[in-house]
């Protein structure tokens, strides 16, 4: 027989429930013979450990495991039943203790509101159209491209476009500073992940070269010590790596 629901307000309802003290028990036992074939204590070899060892190191544990998971079955099983719509997660509190065939519970939780739909025959709806230029399928299907592109290792000086991979040293007034040095960092010149004027020194680099270069950190630089100095890097460029785009045909648009 269910036990009845009771209401508290608008959304908030109580219920309780039981869990079988017997199943409670049969449960810890299975789990501790499983936990038994691998426990480890001093003096015995894993597996080993006598089983009443094992329910004192473990018992407390298992058991509290067992009942929580055991309260979760038996309320959704409540719930279920009743085909109620729990929002969020109850608060379930004791309400019998000690030795006994069954342990209830009291849970207390939010269903979701019943959403009457009324007749919406006379509702009129207006279908939105959005327009979409040539442009912008280009644009759409050029960043298709480029997600999908395989880099390709080249000798020539660094572009636009390519991905750079550098070693970089940088100080201020002669004294290096936390995050102004990295080795084989790559970036993609143009995409704006470093700073212009580190891009700009990069662009025409050839692999092997190093150079020298100033550059002033913007004022409002998110390094608040860096903002508005000046500082020294030296950059070395170990790789240039030029960005194959796939042919846009019928085996492109089956990878869409």
């Amino acid at each position: 027989m269910l036990q009845e629901v009771e209401n508290l307000g608008a959304l908030q309802r109580r219920l309780d429930f039981s869990v079988s003290a017997e199943s409670l028990a049969k449960e810890v036992q299975v789990r501790l013979a499983r936990l038994a074939r691998s426990a480890k204590l001093p003096g015995f070899r894993p597996g080993k450990v006598p089983m009443k060892m094992v329910a004192s190191s473990y018992g407390a544990q298992v058991q509290a495991e067992v009942l929580n998971d055991k309260i979760g079955e038996a309320f959704n099983a409540e719930v279920s039943a009743r085909q109620l719509r729990v929002a969020g997660t109850p608060t379930v509190e004791p309400k019998t203790t000690g030795e006994g065939t069954h342990l209830t519970f009291s849970a207390t939780f939010e269903v979701y509101p019943e959403i009457a739909v009324g007749d919406m025959g006379s509702v009129a709806v207006e279908k939105f159209v959005c327009p979409v230029s040539d442009a912008e399928v280009d644009k759409t299907i050029d960043i298709m491209r480029r997600q999908r592109a395989t880099q390709r290792e080249v000798e020539r000086p660094a572009a636009d476009g390519d991905r750079v991979t550098v070693d970089y040293k940088g100080s201020v007034d002669g004294v290096a500073f936390e995050g102004g040095s990295a080795n084989e960092f790559p970036f993609t010149i143009g995409q704006g992940r470093m700073l212009p004027e580190f891009e700009a020194a990069v662009r025409g680099m050839a692999r092997g070269e190093s150079k020298t270069f100033p550059l002033t950190f913007p004022a409002d630089y998110r390094a608040q010590e860096l903002a508005g100095k000046t500082a020294s890097f030296e950059v070395t460029l170990r790789k240039v790596e030029q960005a194959d785009l796939p042919e846009v045909d019928a085996a492109f648009a089956r990878q869409l």
